[in-house]
């Protein structure tokens, strides 16, 4: 084996690696998206920390869950992009994220709420005050949005003044440079049509913490085909590593693989997606 491939397995295991308590991890990915980080692309992958300062961004049909030190989680939509930076504050979780476009929904279940917080989101031009809540947004061309689902949030428009959400459904909207329209609520349909922009459901083929199936890519005993198949997977925000292993003629052979699938439908799934986005005929394995 060669030593570019031992050096890439390597430097793929230390980024996935947590040296560290963790600021925020990546719960589960709907490829293809990425981190950038220091001038580093990375494919995004369940398990990998998010550290202050570090940009995600999502694809085409994409979606990404971030889990907070303090355990709420971010979901962000397809074509997304958001920066995440933490506080170093004693007892008390300090962050602050920046929606840049995309539409995103931030999560706290009922324990969470009763834990210490100071977190803003930046959506475009307006500014959230989070209070343990549940609440929506999405940041386009032409609006930034906020929608409230539970809780109660400030919003903070570029131009006026500031408002405060507290009825379920109250949605906020400011088109950009502009101020604010009053108020209004949001109907079930509409609410239900958001939620389905971030939320990954059961059978889009997303990848999580803990999921024993994979997909595989390739299987090659060329040593410069399985990197050529790797290096074409991560640029496109494909989370694939390499496992070298021993064939029963004791040649090496190299599988390229991404994991972390919960089942076989949905590694399946994933595959569909793989073959629209790499041309390739990937399938699920255990």
């Amino acid at each position: 084996m060669g030593l570019r491939t031992w050096l890439l397995i390597l430097l793929s295991n230390i980024l996935v690696s947590a040296w560290a308590a963790p600021q925020a991890v990546v719960d589960a990915v709907q490829m293809p998206a990425w981190l950038d980080r220091g001038g580093r692309v990375l494919p995004l992958t369940p398990g990998l920390e998010v550290k202050s300062g570090d940009r995600l961004r999502t694809g085409e049909g994409a979606r990404a869950y971030l889990k907070l030190p303090e355990g709420s989680i971010v979901k962000l939509g397809e074509s997304a992009q958001m920066t995440y930076q933490m506080e170093p504050v004693p007892s008390i979780f300090t962050a602050a994220l920046n929606v840049v476009t995309g539409a995103f929904r931030f999560t706290t279940s009922a324990l969470q709420k009763l834990r210490k917080r100071n977190v803003s989101i930046q959506v475009g031009t307006a500014t959230i005050g989070i209070r343990g809540t549940d609440v929506w947004g999405k940041s386009d061309k032409g609006n930034d949005l906020v929608m409230l689902i539970e809780g109660h949030v400030e919003v903070t428009p570029a131009v006026g003044e500031a408002f405060e959400l507290k009825e379920p459904m109250a949605v906020f909207t400011a088109p950009k440079g502009g101020p604010a329209a009053p108020i209004t609520l949001a109907t079930l349909d509409v609410y239900t049509a958001r939620a389905r922009e971030t939320d990954i459901w059961p059978g889009d083929g997303a990848a999580r913490r803990g999921g024993r199936w994979s997909l595989l890519l390739g299987n090659a005993t060329d040593e410069s085909a399985a990197l050529e198949r790797y290096d074409q997977a991560r640029q496109a925000g494909y989370a694939a590593r390499i496992r070298p292993q021993h064939a029963e003629s004791g040649a090496w052979q190299y599988e390229v693989l991404i994991s972390g699938y919960a089942n076989e439908a949905e590694a399946a799934a994933a595959a569909i997606r793989a073959k629209a986005s790499l041309s390739i005929d990937a399938k699920p394995t255990h």
